[in-house]
């Protein structure tokens, strides 16, 4: 490893709250350790006043939270709701509005004009993502930062604006942690035709596996960087553990069937609900949020599962290991609605190996590669919820095999942890230290 006499200063943005971002958490902690001063950029969570606009997690690592709503559209929606709600303040205020669209019409104008854009919600939407572009490139330039590092699309402009448009450039990594141009949620060609403008203005390139290098490698001529999204390696068998069945109200001989992740479409929950019913025994659980949670909750009760299925809010990323530790069974099921989900190897399979967790997963390449080589699970077509239910049974009943499944899981987690990848990763940033 390369020893510097001065520290870097590195300059990383992500667009996210940073609360739950564990890859992101293990790249800054891995640079800070090592001779890096970083910055991480992200955005405020406005619903969470106990969530702090600057956070200094140790002496080299520090998390600046910009703001997330422009001051202009909050301005804006409390004159509107102030006029709705106060009928002859409203009109008085409506009166000096005018009085003054009469005076500076050019101001004014443009002012009504933003006031009734504010309103339309695609309007809103850009507004309030161009506030935190501008608010991060800002962040961006406020010190002398030697290396900017952009994780996902959505803050590669920032990178490049920051890196690139000054007079004595700075190098950019971009660390593309899911597959931009095939990923649910992202299918307007603007993503495919932004990423490709860029591509070719970065210095080094990140992906998570081997699947999505040689997938970049066909789309744009380069096999770029490989760093595996695996998880610390603190998750000891003499963990504490949180007692699901006693928070669920559960019976202590009840088996933990644990999902534990965003509740989000296409990772094949609806499929794995479907195949509850065939469950010969066990309870399945699901920690976690998002968008489709509110629908899986009416689709269980719709079913009649409320006694079978049971939900739990997210938690803080160093509490759940304490809650895989309660579980039988874990669950990886994805759908194959995009390449992302195609050529994933996520967090939470080796999460659920540093617990010593089998796995009933999907069969896509990466993830059958892990559970097939080291025998830590069944793999299955996650589409189908007899093929789950079947895996799920074979488990239940075979407790020999479990038995085998979670050993082998446990010492296979010496091999996929994020002591042994960080390297990789720092290999990345010594690489560039050199060319200075």
């Amino acid at each position: 490893m390369i020893i510097m006499n001065k520290r870097k200063n590195v300059c990383m943005f992500v667009w996210n709250h940073f609360t739950n971002d564990a890859r992101v958490l293990r790249e800054c902690t891995a640079l800070s350790e090592n001779n890096y001063n970083v910055d991480l950029v992200c955005i405020e969570d406005p619903t969470d006043k106990t969530l702090p606009l600057f956070e200094e997690r140790s002496e080299h690592f520090r998390v600046h939270r910009v703001k997330r709503y422009p001051s202009l559209l909050i301005k804006l929606q409390k004159f509107v709701v102030f006029c709705k709600s106060n009928k002859v303040a409203g009109l008085l205020a409506l009166s000096t509005y005018l009085l003054l669209l009469y005076l500076l019409p050019l101001i004014t104008i443009g002012f009504s004009i933003l006031m009734l854009l504010s309103l339309k919600t695609k309007f809103k939407t850009l507004l309030i993502r161009t506030s935190i572009v501008i608010r991060m490139i800002k962040k961006g330039f406020e010190k002398n930062y030697d290396i900017y590092h952009s994780n996902d699309l959505n803050t590669l402009t920032q990178g490049y604006i920051c890196a690139k448009l000054r007079l004595h450039k700075k190098y950019l990594i971009y660390d593309s942690h899911e597959v931009q141009t095939s990923r649910t949620g992202y299918n307007s060609s603007i993503y495919a035709k932004l990423e490709s403008f860029y591509i070719n203005k970065i210095d080094f390139m990140i992906v998570e596996n081997h699947t999505r290098a040689m997938y970049n490698k066909e789309l744009y001529g380069f096999y770029p960087n490989v760093v595996h999204n695996y998880p610390f390696n603190n998750f000891e068998v003499s963990i504490e553990k949180f007692n699901i069945h006693e928070l669920l109200n559960l019976p202590t001989q009840e088996k933990i069937l644990l999902y534990q992740g965003g509740i989000q479409t296409g990772r094949g929950l609806d499929k794995l609900i479907d195949a509850v019913p065939y469950f010969q025994e066990g309870t399945l659980v699901l920690i976690g949020d998002g968008k489709i949670k509110p629908d899986l909750i009416k689709k269980v009760k719709e079913l009649n599962l409320e006694e079978k299925v049971k939900f739990l809010p997210k938690v803080p990323l160093n509490d759940l290991p304490k809650y895989t530790k309660n579980a039988y069974i874990g669950f990886q099921v994805l759908n194959n609605v995009c390449f992302n989900h195609y050529s994933a190897s996520s967090n939470k399979l080796f999460e659920y190996m540093m617990s010593g967790v089998p796995v009933v997963a999907c069969d896509f390449p990466e993830i059958k590669k892990v559970v097939e080589n080291e025998k830590t699970g069944i793999t299955i077509d996650s589409h189908n919820p007899n093929e789950i239910a079947a895996a799920v049974n074979k488990l239940l009943s075979d407790v020999k095999l479990r038995k085998e499944l979670s050993e082998n899981s446990l010492v296979a987690s010496s091999k996929y942890n994020w002591d042994n990848e960080k390297l990789e990763f720092l290999n990345i940033y010594n690489n560039i230290c050199t060319k200075n």
